[in-house]
């Protein structure tokens, strides 16, 4: 087991009606006055944000708010945000809605209190120092970005799609009702059951020696997400397969799944190209991106797959060939997927097949043009990315 730091400091209220003390918990921030950040109607149709706005004015706090967040959060509305911040002197971002609301919300944050432009953090230009006081109602449990400390935003200008990891990231509290999750259309539940699933992976398909109790938590995240996931999508109104999930989705990305490796992630950036490029669902391009990947890194370690699929998917391998009881375990994978509605390659994804022009140009995006590798798992240079855009197709 690597050396590794350990820090999560969110508070989680979890269970019903928990949106109901959004106010106390604001209170307890000190929040004076907050921007509401949200995404699509639904919140507001839903019943939603009435809620929250009751609770506000029972604890007699002042509040703006923004919507129109989307899949793939933009960049022009994270500057929106830090503009009200910034003219209503806002204390305070509380973030209603899925994954993608919560990144905008922390990104307004970052913005709020810093003087430059905040596409600044995300090119790397400068380091993130402070952030205003961030919270959530999460309404979907995919990102885990309830608990974490990164942020993914799209700069639709350039069509670039960055994340930063800071611990002022972190929320100060999430509120988690799996109630909330029962009106999601299937493609989303279905996108956010492969995000957990691939937040796992990503720790978990990548170097070191004996980490036997993280990988033991991380398998236990996979089996758990793949049981109640099923049930999930058959019966959206069950409560107790709603809370797995939930819990889950939590767990896969506050790092308790990859504590003491150090994480691969390649297959997120090679997706953040796709989706940026395509603007396609987050969850769908990492199903449609991953067993391409397995197929090429495999080698590099086929004992992580063998071992993910007997503990985490319950296969029998042990009399076969390395090879084919790796082609297994990924074959597995996928038609999990494909059972869910997810696209299981690029073609899928996108109805057609990428063109070669397209695939050297996600290729020279995700490798910067050459001076950029991915992935610790195995370090992919451009012509790798190259070799597993094709073989997604």
């Amino acid at each position: 087991m690597n050396k590794f730091k350990y820090y999560a400091p969110t508070e989680v209220i979890f269970g019903k009606d928990v949106e109901n003390e959004v106010g106390k918990e604001l209170l307890k921030s000190e929040a004076t006055k907050v921007l509401i950040h949200y995404g699509s109607e639904r919140a507001v149709k839903s019943g939603l944000l009435d809620r929250v706005l009751d609770s506000m004015e029972e604890n007699e706090i002042e509040y703006v708010m923004l919507g129109g967040v989307v899949p793939n959060p933009r960049l022009a509305k994270v500057r929106e945000g830090i503009k009200i911040c910034k003219d209503e002197n806002v204390d305070f971002v509380l973030a209603v809605g899925g994954g993608s609301v919560l990144d905008s919300a922390k990104a307004i944050a970052y913005g709020a209190v810093y003087n430059g432009d905040v596409w600044d953090f995300y090119e790397g230009k400068e380091i993130i120092k402070g952030a205003l006081p961030h919270g959530n109602i999460i309404t979907l449990a995919a990102t885990g970005s309830e608990t974490s400390s990164s942020s993914v935003i799209t700069n639709e200008e350039t069509g670039d799609k960055v994340g930063v990891n800071t611990d002022y990231g972190r929320p100060e509290f999430t509120l988690m009702n799996p109630e909330l999750t029962y009106t999601l259309p299937p493609y989303q539940t279905a996108c956010g059951i492969v995000d957990i699933m691939m937040h796992t992976f990503e720790r978990y398909f990548s170097p070191g020696g004996l980490n036997d109790m993280t990988d033991e938590i991380a398998e236990a995240v996979i089996r758990n997400t793949k049981k109640y996931g099923s049930i999930a999508m058959e019966t959206p109104e069950d409560y107790d397969a709603r809370s797995e999930l939930f819990w889950s989705g939590s767990i896969s990305h506050v790092n308790l799944t990859g504590l003491g490796r150090t994480g691969d992630w390649a297959s997120h950036r090679l997706e953040h190209e796709l989706s940026g490029m395509f603007d396609v669902a987050h969850g769908a391009g990492l199903s449609a991106i991953w067993g391409a990947w397995a197929r090429y890194t495999y080698k590099e370690a086929p004992e992580r797959f063998i071992r993910m699929g007997e503990k985490a998917w319950e296969l029998d391998l042990v009399n076969l060939q390395e090879k084919e009881a790796v082609e297994i375990m990924i074959d597995t994978v996928l038609k999990y997927f494909k059972g869910l509605g997810m696209p299981i390659n690029t073609t899928e994804l996108l109805g057609r097949q990428l063109s070669e022009e397209e695939i050297l140009k996600l290729a020279d995006n995700a490798s910067k043009a050459g001076s950029r590798t991915l992935g610790n798992f195995k370090v992919l240079n451009r012509e790798d990315m190259i070799n597993i855009f094709r073989m997604s197709v």
